[in-house]
């Protein structure tokens, strides 16, 4: 059952925590990947794709996380069934952009979701509406374990049940216990007995996640025995990703570095941008051959993230998680692949859903990609204040959203509402103070302006 193979991986995180004392990592051993360990992406697509590209593509799986909930922005249940774009939600969009591979291609690239016992029965629910589409979708589930007191590091769940007083006593431990839970679902081997090589494996509410025909075709080149079995896509860190893991060179192999595991004094070192250049953007291509492999001889050994977390009651806990990123250390002829940053577009915030919700992107059969008109391929840096936090009160505060195709810079603080066709370009500040209202009009033209003050647009 289900709650056996829970118990048994729990059994082992917890045996291996408590064995692990102090930082996962000497700071000393570590050095720069090697050169040629993380290619350009431009290198890998001027390779071209041959013509048999369809024959790649109908063994790979196209693997989403789909185990978090929506409650950073204010939204009940799975996070991936908010809408980001004309009524599509990021479901929708992964659904169509892979039909649109399989239509084009003549292929059967099928879709699995990763959910999590937050998420399953209503995305389950949602998958009807799909049937007719012409991409197959299976999902399994992620493990539910036990979070733990931190004073007494014993479960604090008095039974195997999850309603009442209990409720608050599980959690998913994190994207790297896909390896486990996918085995242990039955639906690797059935995987693998379709033919199936490869899954590229991303979070669903990473919109710049979209199947690479370039890399696919890099991974499927490869000589028989120097067969890549783990490609991670990085990208270039900017001031805004201090936090993001990075590749490290460690021990003769590739390793995926967490900001949990850097040692207190040494973590500005981390967020520096010169030492570190670049980030996981958590965008993976692995074999499912080598998972099965590393699966029977039980060798991932993921780094164990410990993440403290408070309850309602006041409760410190904290649970036991680990990245799916984290295993590229135990595959062969693993490599990092630097892609452009239109291949990193999370949408975590509202501020990330102003930007795609707006003229800056278009969208075309599931991909959004950046406008032709903006001028220069960087995103404007947006920062909404906390009136703007839950996705129902963003979408009250816009009458529609406004042009923002020459906008570098946007902070909103306070209580702001836009009217219809407003257009922002440049820096563009905007901050109603406690007990003050601001109503930009419609049709306004905002160009490096600092907007203050009270002005209220009321109907007559």
């Amino acid at each position: 059952t289900a709650g056996s193979d829970d118990f048994d991986g729990f059994k082992k995180l917890f045996h291996r925590f408590l064995q692990v004392k102090g930082p996962s990592v000497d700071w000393a051993k570590i050095s720069r990947p090697p050169e040629d360990s993380i290619q350009p992406y431009e290198k890998i697509r001027a390779k071209g794709l041959p013509a048999s590209i369809s024959a790649s593509l109908n063994k790979l799986v196209v693997v989403k996380l789909n185990g978090g909930l929506g409650t950073s922005m204010g939204c009940k249940g799975p996070k991936s069934l908010i809408s980001v774009r004309n009524e599509n939600t990021f479901l929708d969009l992964t659904v169509q952009q892979i039909e649109h591979l399989n239509k084009t291609y003549d292929t059967n690239v099928a879709l699995v979701l990763m959910n999590s016992f937050n998420t399953d029965e209503d995305t389950k629910k949602i998958l009807q509406k799909y049937t007719h589409h012409r991409v197959k979708i299976h999902t399994f589930n992620q493990s539910r374990y036990p979070r733990i007191n931190k004073e007494s590091l014993l479960p604090i769940a008095n039974d195997l049940g999850m309603s009442g007083e209990n409720s608050e006593a599980w959690y998913p431990p994190g994207h790297g216990d896909i390896y486990a839970s996918f085995a242990n679902s039955g639906l690797l081997d059935q995987l693998i007995a379709e033919g199936k090589e490869y899954i590229f494996v991303s979070n669903i509410d990473n919109l710049g996640a979209t199947v690479d025909l370039s890399i696919l075709n890099h991974l499927m080149s490869q000589p028989a025995d120097r067969r890549c079995e783990f490609i991670m896509e990085v990208t270039d860190k900017t001031r805004a990703d201090v936090k993001g893991g990075t590749l490290i060179q460690y021990e003769n192999h590739l390793r995926l570095l967490e900001i949990a595991q850097v040692p207190k004094a040494h973590v500005d070192e981390f967020k520096s941008v010169t030492k570190f250049k670049i980030f996981n953007t958590n965008n993976l291509w692995i074999s499912l051959p080598a998972i099965k492999r590393l699966q029977e001889k039980n060798s991932m050994d993921l780094e164990i993230i410990v993440n403290p977390k408070t309850l309602d009651g006041g409760l410190n806990v904290i649970q036991l998680e680990t990245a799916v990123g984290a295993a590229i250390k135990s595959f062969d002829n693993a490599m990092g692949i630097n892609v452009p940053r239109s291949r990193f577009l999370p949408v975590k915030t509202s501020s990330d859903l102003l930007l795609v919700m707006s003229n800056l992107y278009t969208l075309d059969a599931g991909s959004l990609t950046m406008s032709k008109k903006r001028e220069f391929p960087t995103t404007p840096h947006v920062k909404l204040g906390s009136s703007f936090t839950k996705v129902q009160d963003f979408l009250t505060r816009f009458e529609n959203i406004p042009d923002m195709l020459e906008l570098d810079h946007l902070t909103v603080s306070g209580d702001v509402t836009f009217g219809k066709n407003v257009t922002l370009k440049g820096t563009v500040i905007i901050i109603a103070n406690h007990g003050d209202r601001i109503d930009i009009p419609a049709g306004a033209v905002l160009e490096n302006k600092i907007v203050s003050g009270n002005l209220r647009i009321l109907d007559h």
